[in-house]
């Protein structure tokens, strides 16, 4: 079992960047797959970026180029940094592990781009 907890939502302009942290409460080296989902208002969650256990990476086609996760092993955290920013990046930010078969999730933080 792991807990993760988010941080570094928020509100900014179009244009602007933010950075996501996910710590996890133990290491990451069980885990065989990290990254951030996001769901906006009325839709489904969505995809955006994650780690894959030998270091492959995949991000949604819409942030390529703009988004660039990565990660910190010796802190169990992973970090999502969100350049460009476009008001259809106005979601809910979720970050999820992959232990053995199960997905955990965190609570979420909220990012608002205004335009």
């Amino acid at each position: 079992q792991v807990q993760l907890v988010e941080s570094g939502g928020g509100l900014v302009q179009a244009g602007g960047s933010l950075r996501l942290s996910c710590a996890a409460s133990r290491s990451t080296f069980s885990i065989t797959a990290m990254g951030w989902y996001r769901q906006a208002p009325g839709k489904q969650r969505e995809l955006v970026a994650t780690f894959i256990r030998g270091g492959t990476t995949n991000y949604a086609d819409s942030v390529k180029g703009r988004f660039t996760i990565s990660r910190d092993s010796a802190k169990n955290t992973v970090y999502l940094q969100m350049n460009s920013l476009k008001p259809e990046d106005t979601a809910v930010y979720y970050c999820a592990a992959d232990i053995f078969g199960i997905r955990y999730w965190g609570k979420g933080t909220l990012v608002t781009v205004s335009s």
